[in-house]
């Protein structure tokens, strides 16, 4: 793909197209409209007269520039971007994606993006360049005809005005975020019988060593070594041993406070059967999405390793398989975690939080200070929060605030819940420390929660219930249906505004 910024006139750019940003009920005055609608013959104003294009987010209409005019495009794309007064930097990105999908249906290999944001021009730039990378993805990986295999390979931003350095770094950052992204939505998407636990292991290894991080990859025997017996009763039923990736991020400079360290921790369940406690058959297929959790810390920390913010950060994913077998653990097993609580299994398919309660004690020993662990864990985020919000809790409330500040910058949004002590009472077990559910019906997102705060110390702490906004079933504008890679944006900002 490739970038170029024009902080000049938008009429050299050398793009088969120019997409302009459209306000809702905006008409072709005096500005850029109006010189726009003389580019074109007085189109434009007849098209928004007419109100066959009202400029709602998302909305596109395709214009001809007139013949031998001094634009060097040959069509005008007009997207919408509601509300003049409600328009955002991610606003950009969501325009810029909505572009490149529709253009490239039309064969358009390159186009000029006018977003007319008057905010920073760095994050613009960034949104923009994110967006159309990322609204170049699609499902059809393993499709061997019929593939949506066309692109747009060259995007050209127009902000009048700027310095061609602020674009040239906005447009740099926004590939990598978009990439990154991409590499998220690559992972969840993956078939089952291709990504294992230990091919999941295998391209963080990879990944790892073309960004820059350090890889440490546990075995079951490692783990067991650890005491993870919560996490390794999960994968006893699977033939595919677990495995727990250990990323690590090291700036040349450290300019954070002196021994803070955030860990980002990932639910990386390649294929969730449920275990034991069977799921339905019906829409079983989805549960190769159990590991978007995992993908989301694996795109955060490529991100970080490329754009080298200078603060650390740690990185784990717990890979595993829950299959039912004759290994399997059963509903009433006892096992230890290694932060020696025990723990009663009442319903093997509760097996995200098993494994995230060894995922983010190892965390906190590995010296982690702040932890958010995110994961697609419950149904009843869905039911209680829909595909909109992300449910967000945890123990520190500055922590869980800073996420939803900068989710609702990134577009992204977060709905917190409580995790009060009068829910941790519901999960306490008659045999042993803790059991893995609590009452039927009632609270279920907040019981996984609380469930995984039993196995924090003393680190700042926040959960992230992606269940609901790790994929998406329908298409969009800007971006085809399927793995969404929420929350990449905001971990990653929240990194960043840490040095």
């Amino acid at each position: 793909m490739e970038f170029q910024g024009i902080t000049g006139n938008f009429t050299g750019a050398n793009a088969e197209a120019l997409a302009v940003a459209v306000f809702k009920g905006e008409k072709a005055g005096s500005g850029l409209l109006g010189e726009l609608n003389k580019l074109t013959g007085g189109a434009l104003a007849a098209v928004l007269k007419s109100e066959d294009f009202k400029g709602e987010k998302g909305e596109t209409a395709l214009l001809r520039f007139a013949p031998k005019g001094k634009v060097k495009a040959r069509s005008l794309m007009l997207v919408g971007v509601g509300n003049k007064a409600d328009y955002t930097h991610a606003d950009v990105g969501v325009a810029a994606g909505a572009a490149t999908r529709y253009l490239r249906t039309r064969n358009n290999k390159s186009f000029a993006f006018l977003p007319r944001y008057d905010g920073d021009v760095v994050i613009a730039a960034q949104n923009a360049a994110q967006g159309f990378v990322t609204s170049q993805f699609e499902l059809d990986k393993y499709k061997t005809k019929d593939k949506k295999d066309k692109s747009v390979n060259k995007l050209v931003l127009c902000i009048d005005g700027a310095t061609a350095s602020d674009l040239k770094n906005g447009l740099n950052r926004g590939q990598v975020v978009g990439e990154s992204m991409n590499f998220t939505r690559d992972l969840a998407n993956e078939p089952p019988n291709i990504l294992t636990p230990t091919e999941m292991a295998n391209r963080a290894q990879s990944m790892a060593k073309e960004a820059g991080l350090k890889c440490e990859v546990l075995d079951e025997a490692k783990m067991e070594k650890l005491g993870m017996g919560s996490l390794l009763s999960v994968s006893r039923g699977s033939t595919q041993p677990a495995k727990l990736i250990v990323l690590r991020y090291t700036p040349a400079k450290n300019t954070g406070k002196k021994g803070e360290l955030l860990a980002l921790v990932g639910k990386g369940i390649t294929f969730d059967t449920g275990g034991i406690s069977l799921k339905p058959g019906d829409g079983m297929d989805a549960m190769k999405y159990d590991m978007s959790g995992g993908a989301t810390v694996l795109g955060t920390m490529r991100a970080i390793a490329l754009l080298k913010p200078t603060v650390p950060v740690l990185g784990i994913v717990a890979a595993v398989e829950n299959m039912p077998d004759g290994n399997a653990s059963r509903p009433s097993d006892v096992v230890m975690a290694s932060n020696g609580k025990t723990i009663e299994i009442l319903n093997t398919d509760a097996e995200g939080r098993l494994i995230l309660a060894d995922s983010v004690a190892y965390a906190e020993k590995q010296g982690a200070t702040s932890i958010v662990d995110m994961a697609t864990l419950t149904g009843a985020v869905i039911i209680a929060l829909g595909d909109q919000n992300t449910g967000i809790m945890g123990n520190d409330q500055e922590l869980v605030d800073r996420i939803v500040a900068l989710g609702k910058e990134c577009g992204e949004g977060f709905w917190q819940l409580p995790v009060s002590k009068e829910y941790s009472k519901q999960i306490k077990s008659d045999i042993a420390d803790i059991k893995n559910i609590g009452p039927r019906g009632k609270a279920g997102t907040i019981m996984g929660a609380v469930f995984i705060q039993e196995f924090i110390d003393k680190a700042k702490w926040a959960h992230l219930d992606i269940a609901g906004t790790a994929w998406c079933d329908t298409v969009k504008p800007h971006h085809a249906k399927g793995p969404t890679a929420v929350a990449v944006r905001t971990l990653l900002t929240l990194v960043e505004r840490s040095q």
